[in-house]
């Protein structure tokens, strides 16, 4: 008789003081937890043995995560992907979604908030943007990374169909997006 194995979890985040902390928290929850710091990593983890879960940071130092969370998906369908991000925008949560994600989590996040985004979530449940609109910096912010993301990363395309200079665009990038 085999022994039930514990569900397998992907963490991949160039943090290494939140990768080890979040796989600590994740291992003490029963998950078998392996971490990778960027892509390339990501890759060779997965292709050695597919996770049936997977936390991806957005930005690593080699890649995107989205390429990680397309990656994983094309490897094996049934692998379910969190992007986790502290530059969340719309753009860059619907891509994600598109590509497969089940959620996407803005930085800091806790085990219990990880382990909350891979279960379904409840329509109408407290924070849903039809409560709770966003801003117009934040809309704003978020208008900016979509056309940029649309520009496929391009500062100069994106600045020109925005109507801005490319160096205002990437001042008004590199600030930290409103919180709504």
């Amino acid at each position: 008789m085999t022994e039930p194995t514990s569900p397998s979890l992907l963490l991949v985040d160039d943090d290494e003081a939140l990768r080890e902390r979040l796989a600590k928290a994740l291992r003490r929850r029963g998950l078998e937890v392996r971490t990778a710091a960027g892509v390339v990593g990501a890759l060779e983890a997965a292709a050695a043995d597919s996770p049936e879960m997977a936390v991806v940071d957005l930005r690593l130092p080699d890649g995107s995560g989205l390429d990680v969370v397309r990656a994983l998906r094309d490897l094996d369908p049934t692998t379910r992907c969190v992007v986790l991000t502290g530059y969340g925008s719309i753009a860059t949560a619907v891509e994600a979604m598109r590509l497969g994600a089940v959620n996407y989590l803005p930085k800091p996040c806790d085990a219990d908030q990880v382990l909350a985004a891979f279960e379904p979530s409840e329509a109408g449940a407290p924070g849903d943007p039809a409560e709770d609109p966003p801003s117009l910096a934040r809309v704003e912010w978020e208008h900016m990374n979509r056309v940029l993301t649309d520009c496929a990363g391009n500062i100069s395309e994106a600045a020109r169909r925005l109507g801005l200079h490319r160096r205002s665009l990437q001042r008004k990038l590199q600030k930290y997006p409103p919180s709504r």
